[in-house]
């Protein structure tokens, strides 16, 4: 907010220009000493409802200025325990969920904790438990909360999506979205993400085989696939297969699932060579088992006969647990700018895939902290650039960590 004040010499009048944005107001005041009195406390009036509007804009950019911590890399949050999704919400709070069944907003800045629910059905397996979550568009209106997470049904280990109202400091009003999932203590996939793909907003949400690596190439099976509702839970009409929620098939087991530039990307566990990063197109088949990374050798007959998709990157002859992914086109690490960036488990480090211009291509790709934070599960970035990474170590010993700027 701008201020100016000036003094009519001839009319013996104070005026005063308020400049905030592209608005303004003048004010124009007498100079009796009554009248001056009055127009001055309305003045202070505006003056103070013109700041809080400053304020509210600036707290919602997550301005570097407003008073943030100077350090390049700090922990945020210490004593967690197995956190898997983190995501930035419009309130300006990271919203997290963690393994056993808790969900949790905190304050980025000063690391309060200021909620948290568990979700009483959750049952944490091995790598299952409470996994994916997405805030709805209109979250601040609505409070929709979807997460995906593992449950014991009478068939057995199962996943599903659950639709929950936050309010007044809690989790209400559970909607079953889609149910009975095969699960297993790995290989559940089951990032979620709300997308307007120019249909309007949908649900896209990855599952993976399961620990039965066939489900993935069957129609009939929701393994290995990634999959997309309507946000109230039905199936659109315009999916590949009507009355079918799948998308795409030949999944392993995607942990990370993202929208940006017009495209959805994914980033998925190979067995023990390629893990890859790829573009999800509308009724792709994406190989797995028959095809791990680019199509080669004895796979190439498979590719052509079953419309294969191939990887925009995988990691060759090794692998290196891809996990949570983001999309990073901010300036405050400018280095980072039109990337891609992974966290991993298995190589304990985030991996920069730089993009090319049309984002179709990884042309280059590095490595940052390595062996530095042990195992990294997911990752978000603020409107500011600041980017956080979330652990995977176990023991309640598990952080949310700030990066601000590469030393």
């Amino acid at each position: 907010m701008d201020c100016k004040y000036t003094r009519g010499q001839q009319s013996g009048k104070i005026q005063i220009l308020l400049h905030l944005g592209k608005a303004f107001a003048v004010y124009t005041f007498k100079t009796n000493a009554m009248k001056l009195k009055f127009s001055g406390m309305m003045l202070i009036s505006a003056l103070a409802a013109i700041s809080c509007v400053s304020c509210n804009k600036t707290r919602n950019q997550n301005n570097p200025s407003d008073n943030w911590p100077t350090d390049s890399i700090r922990t945020v949050v210490q004593g967690l325990n197995f956190p898997w999704e983190i995501l930035w919400g419009p309130d300006d709070h990271i919203w997290m969920t963690e393994r056993p069944g808790k969900i949790s907003s905190i304050d980025p800045k000063t690391g309060d904790i200021l909620f948290g629910a568990t979700i009483p059905d959750v049952v944490s397996n091995g790598e299952g438990g409470l996994l994916g979550m997405a805030l709805h568009p209109d979250f601040m209106k609505n409070g929709f909360i979807y997460v995906s997470y593992n449950y014991n049904a009478s068939g057995g280990y199962r996943e599903k999506i659950v639709r929950f109202t936050y309010s007044n400091l809690s989790l209400n009003s559970p909607l079953t979205l889609i149910e009975n999932i095969p699960a297993s203590s790995i290989h559940n996939g089951s990032r979620v993400r709300i997308i307007n793909d120019g249909s309007g907003f949908k649900l896209y949400f990855t599952s993976g085989d399961a620990s039965v690596s066939s489900n993935a190439q069957d129609q009939d099976s929701r393994s290995g696939k990634v999959m997309r509702l309507n946000l109230d839970g039905s199936i659109p009409s315009d999916n590949p297969i009507a009355g079918n929620p799948i998308w795409t098939l030949g999944h392993r087991n995607p942990q990370g699932l993202i929208f940006a530039n017009g495209f959805i990307y994914t980033a998925e566990h190979g067995p023990d060579i390629e893990d890859e990063v790829n573009i999800i197109e509308k009724g792709r088949n994406y190989g797995w088992p028959n095809v791990n990374g680019p199509c080669d050798g004895g796979e190439l007959s498979f590719c052509n006969t079953n419309n294969i998709k191939e990887p925009i990157w995988s990691s060759g002859s090794s692998t290196i647990a891809t996990s949570g992914i983001d999309y990073y086109d901010k300036d405050l690490i400018g280095g980072w700018k039109n990337s891609i960036l992974v966290a991993t488990l298995k190589d304990e480090s985030l991996r920069q895939l730089k993009l090319s211009n049309d984002h179709k291509t990884v042309i280059q790709a590095n490595t940052f902290f390595k062996n530095q934070f042990g195992r990294l599960r997911d990752i978000c970035i603020s409107p500011a650039g600041r980017v956080y990474l979330c652990t995977s170590n176990g023991g309640d010993a598990d952080k949310l960590i700030e990066i601000s700027k590469l030393n």
